[in-house]
């Protein structure tokens, strides 16, 4: 499995398995043992999801050693404060059954959001967790994350697909150190993304199909991806999309498709704070 190396030295699977909008434990727990088995070496989860529960059992369960698993999940908004983030990962260590992660991503950038990277710091520091980041967060917020605190986040975790597709974002990020991940790499189907006829043209030149030159093109531009799918043979096809190069002008191509906006929310909008911001995922 290709790596990328985080700013604190630290080797993150390039290719990973997302479990968003898969809470049920018995499918969760399946989806993410065939992932395992097929190669994968990165598992994104979050306390939002309701399944660290059923993660955790499928990376105690699959016979590979902790330390070739990359765990990742993330605190939400409920939890953004320096104290209710030290419980809140306790809680999700504790659900997904491990001593350690790999990587916390503070999931959303609401509520107080400072003080809860003062806890992901300590935490880092005790060496609780090998990795701290952020998630959707855009330049101004993230920048201004970096300047006032001492540990600048390792991963952003935002949109990123063929139809917004964050070039500008990236390269900031690269200049600061942050490494971008693509969440939602499909669009979820949106905007016909599976029978688009660029993406399935070039998918007929290599013999693949529109998901795997999805994310080869992901990766091939350095942005760490997580699919997801709960059918094992979605989940090898995502998996074999690292033995193929697209060439140059077939990532021009792509390039054109970009809309430059999101397809899901906007972060920055004010009635899609206050719904994030209002939602409760524990008493």
């Amino acid at each position: 499995m290709d790596t990328v190396r985080l700013n604190n030295g630290v080797e993150m699977p390039i290719l990973g398995f997302g479990v968003f909008q898969v809470p049920d434990p018995a499918e969760c727990e399946r989806s993410v043992a065939t992932a395992l088995e097929a190669g994968y070496r990165l598992v994104d989860t979050a306390s939002a999801y309701g399944n660290e529960e059923a993660v955790g059992r499928a990376v105690r369960g699959s016979g590979v050693p902790r330390e070739d698993v990359f765990v990742t999940t993330k605190l939400w908004v409920q939890d953004a404060s320096e104290a209710a983030a030290a419980t809140a990962f306790d809680t999700s260590l504790a659900k997904l059954g491990l001593d350690y992660l790999d990587l916390y991503l503070i999931h959303q950038p609401f509520g107080d959001y400072y003080g809860a990277w003062r806890a992901m710091e300590k935490l880092l520091a005790q060496g609780r967790v090998r990795a701290i980041g952020v998630s959707n967060f855009y330049g101004d917020r993230l920048v201004d994350l970096i300047l006032h605190n001492e540990v600048v986040p390792a991963v952003n975790q935002v949109e990123v697909h063929p139809f917004f597709q964050r070039a500008d974002y990236q390269a900031l990020m690269q200049d600061r150190g942050v490494q971008i991940e693509s969440w939602g790499p499909f669009a979820e189907g949106r905007n016909g993304l599976f029978t688009h006829p660029v993406l399935a043209g070039i998918g007929a030149a290599h013999g693949k199909s529109v998901a795997q030159v999805v994310l080869r093109w992901l990766t091939q531009r350095g942005v760490v991806a997580i699919p997801k799918s709960v059918r094992p043979e979605r989940i090898a096809e995502n998996f074999d999309s690292l033995d193929f190069l697209l060439t140059d002008e077939e990532m021009a191509s792509i390039a054109e498709l970009d809309g430059g906006a999101s397809l899901f929310f906007d972060h920055r909008d004010a009635a899609s704070a206050a719904r994030l911001s209002a939602s409760r995922i524990h008493n």
